[in-house]
């Protein structure tokens, strides 16, 4: 790729696939501005930012907060393009789910009224998630597309965790389109299922843990493997980048590789990986968990997307990851 494509700010740049995206824009010849929250007292490393190839010349990393709007002014202005994935992450629901919902809100706006008023700012490509379409409530088991959204109402009645996550992630969305649409913004939004592969981030992110489920032996997390929709890190992080570059993006773009069952997930890793003690699909048979609906990419892969990684990749990556952080 070219060098000098452009100043762009990714939001919550210390997450795992924000960090991953600063590399490959990087890499992609993209000057970068990211931002993170400060914690008064504590000292954050991310010496894994810093020590990327090409960030001592191309990569600048400011302060910002969801809870003070108004903080990401300075990185955004004069930027092209913003890619926004900082998002209150709370699947515990330790907090108030008003509480969370508002600070993704508010935090949100503020991030969207920074790229109007910077009056640079060709596009903002947004974070969103499976959580904002596939919980329909209409008992369908059909595959869904980005004309799907997810009923809160019958979210709740399902009585599973990361409710405050989910209401937030719905509310944000739908309030993000519609400040786009009354101020001319072009927004668009990627929507990833449960992502798997590699990470430089030095804690597990959740996600990789959730997949490796299996490997770690955590059985309060297998209820959630029954089925699942799954995507590779660096697709994701290259879908990101699309969407910025392709003149005729509009909307929300599901960004899904591929179903897979607890069984079938049980049987692949425990042909890959021999040395880890994978529970037979046997000693699995009595797990109950939600279902999830099937994801269509559809809408990306007509634009000219196209996946380069499958299961062996997301799970080799994310395994050697893991090892080489000290977690396997």
């Amino acid at each position: 790729m070219g060098e000098g494509k452009g100043l762009v700010c990714v939001t919550g740049g210390a997450g795992f696939v924000a960090s991953w995206l600063i590399m490959r824009l990087l890499e992609h010849g993209y000057t970068v501005r990211t931002t993170i929250r400060s914690s008064p007292g504590i000292s954050k490393d991310i010496s894994y930012l810093t020590n990327l190839a090409r960030a001592a010349e191309k990569l600048q990393i400011f302060n910002a907060d969801l809870d003070d709007p108004d903080s990401f002014n300075e990185a955004i202005e004069g930027c092209m393009g913003v890619f926004h994935l900082a998002f209150p992450l709370d699947f515990a629901d330790r907090e108030p789910e008003e509480v969370i919902t508002k600070r993704a809100v508010d935090g949100t706006l503020g991030v969207l009224r920074a790229c109007v008023n910077a009056k640079t700012v060709k596009r903002v490509v947004c974070a969103s998630s499976q959580a904002t379409v596939i919980y329909s409530g209409d008992g369908d088991e059909k595959v869904v597309d980005e004309s799907s959204w997810t009923n809160i109402d019958y979210y709740r009645s399902l009585n599973r965790f990361g409710t405050s996550y989910l209401v937030a992630k719905n509310k944000t969305e739908r309030a993000a389109l519609d400040f786009a649409e009354q101020h001319g913004l072009d927004l668009v939004f990627l929507i990833p299922p449960l992502i798997v592969g590699p990470f430089i981030c030095p804690r597990i992110p959740e996600s990789v843990r959730w997949s490796l489920s299996l490997i770690f032996g955590e059985k309060r997390l297998y209820h959630l493997l029954i089925k699942l929709n799954v995507v590779h890190t660096d697709d994701v992080a290259r879908a990101y980048i699309f969407l910025l570059e392709f003149p005729h993006a509009k909307g929300r773009y599901i960004c899904s590789w591929k179903e897979i069952s607890i069984d079938e997930m049980s049987e692949f890793l425990s042909a890959r990986y021999p040395e880890f003690q994978i529970p037979t699909k046997d000693s699995l048979k009595d797990i109950e968990g939600f279902k999830m609906r099937g994801l269509s990419p559809k809408k990306l892969l007509d634009c000219g997307f196209k996946f380069e990684h499958g299961l062996e990749d997301m799970f080799d990556g994310a395994i050697q990851s893991c090892k080489e952080k000290g977690f396997l």
